[in-house]
């Protein structure tokens, strides 16, 4: 089965065809990296993730791009507010740049964690303002922009498909002009560069022909995408809060601005992981983190196992009762994967079903049933290589014996335990083993070597 996908643009499913032969262009909307990354934020990256080991188990050679969003990033979509770089350094007493490399550090070691693959490029918008004031100034030649008080914006009067990605009502959204906008022409025009109200007191700022200023939210991901990977290309991703303003903006500016229709083959977008209150939200601080989860027993693997039950489409409500239930299925796995014996073979049935349930919009909640059915089958051969194979997608580490933190008291445990065998004292040996499982760790005897793993 040929790999099938669900594009928000069609609202359909679609068999994939890059633009070109065996290579893919991937971007996905990266962070704003202004305060932690909570669980929701980092399901739609595992989300990415799975899409990109899925186009690569096709054998596609992928570039990947995601953005890291520095400046720009105001607190209403509707191009007011603070900038939120600007809001989170004056209220932490540092820079922005502190304040940004501080987050993303940390947003990137749960990346890690999580076993999320690095993009071929980490693009930040402070580092290409060039090519956004370039790609700025190609849609004023063409037309497409005014300028009012506070900035340069985009005209989506001009177009007559625009808000096609999100099926807005443009006519009903316009019929809504008794609602104050500013000096905007249009209610869905949005700014393409911001001018400073007071130049010299941002910390980000920049001259550009229209005065100083910073470049808006939108304008970063067209300039950065067309840069890295042309002027159009084959997948964009992102969460289902970017399609109606984010994601459109887009698709308006650079559809005008490179002469492309569609400017993005595939559109792809994860749903919302809520909290059963509502949606996690971080202006609210009604969030977990991946280390809240670690301080409460969890792995980032059980929750990246966690993230697989359910299809990336679908609405996940979170809660630690069901994070508990996948962590005790997940490390039930884990315990029979490191019994099996490596057969040298592969088992091609299941590994063709796993391939059609992967290659099905990234079917991952049937992809683990298939997981689960090899396991249970006492027939099947070639299980190792079998799910070795199937974990290139997974990423959970199957085959992987994990690195225990062994605490100092337990270690001289081992240690006397060790020496008493050398001595052939059994009988001290077989009751230091039943104080170090007091302790919660459980030691075997293989080889002349001690295996310990924690209970």
């Amino acid at each position: 089965m040929s790999l099938e996908i669900y594009n928000t643009l069609t609202r359909k499913k679609e068999k994939f065809k890059p633009i070109n032969k065996n290579k893919v262009g991937l971007y996905s909307c990266g962070p704003t990296v202004y305060w932690y990354q909570h669980i929701g934020n980092l399901r739609t990256y595992i989300f990415s993730d799975i899409l990109k080991r899925v186009l690569q188990y096709n054998g596609y050679d992928v570039n990947h791009v995601i953005n890291v969003t520095d400046v720009g990033h105001l607190t209403s979509n509707k191009d007011s507010g603070d900038d939120k770089i600007e809001k989170a350094a004056r209220k932490e007493g540092k820079t922005a740049n502190e304040i940004a490399k501080h987050y993303f550090n940390l947003f990137h070691e749960d990346l890690k964690k999580l076993n999320i693959l690095e993009p071929n490029t980490w693009s930040w918008a402070t580092e290409h303002i060039e090519e956004q004031i370039d790609l700025v100034k190609l849609l004023e030649e063409k037309g497409y922009t005014y300028k009012t008080s506070d900035g340069i914006y985009f005209d989506t009067s001009k177009l007559k498909d625009y808000g096609k990605l999100a099926l807005l009502n443009i006519q009903g959204l316009q019929e809504g002009k008794r609602i104050c906008f500013g000096d905007k022409k249009n209610k869905t025009d949005f700014a393409l560069w911001k001018f400073s109200k007071e130049p010299g007191k941002r910390q980000q700022e920049w001259d550009s022909p229209w005065g100083i200023g910073f470049p808006g939210w939108h304008i970063e991901c067209s300039a950065m995408s067309s840069k890295y990977l042309g002027k159009q290309f084959d997948i964009h991703t992102g969460g289902i809060d970017h399609i109606p303003i984010h994601h459109t903006n887009e698709i308006a500016q650079s559809e005008s601005a490179f002469g492309v229709n569609p400017w993005v083959k595939y559109w792809m977008h994860g749903a919302f992981l809520e909290l059963k209150d509502g949606k996690m939200s971080k202006s609210e601080g009604k969030i977990w983190t991946i280390t809240d989860l670690k301080e409460k027993g969890f792995k980032p693997l059980d929750y990246r196992y966690y993230c697989l039950l359910t299809h990336y489409r679908k609405r996940m409500v979170f809660s630690f009762e069901g994070l508990e239930a996948a962590k005790v299925a997940y490390r039930r796995i884990k315990r029979f994967c490191l019994e099996l014996k490596d057969e040298g073979k592969i088992n091609e049935k299941y590994l063709e079903e796993f391939k059609q349930t992967i290659n099905d919009d990234l079917n991952m909640p049937e992809a683990l049933q298939v997981l689960w059915k090899l396991i249970k089958d006492e027939k099947a051969e070639g299980k190792y290589q079998t799910i070795k194979k199937i974990d290139e997608v997974l990423a959970l580490n199957l085959l992987e014996k994990e690195k225990i933190e062994i605490p100092h008291e337990v270690q001289d445990l081992l240690n006397q335990r060790q020496k008493a065998r050398q001595e052939k004292d059994f009988s001290k040996s077989d009751k230091l083993r039943d104080k170090i499982k007091e302790l919660s760790f459980e030691v075997k005897d293989v080889k002349g070597e001690q295996e310990v793993k924690k209970i």
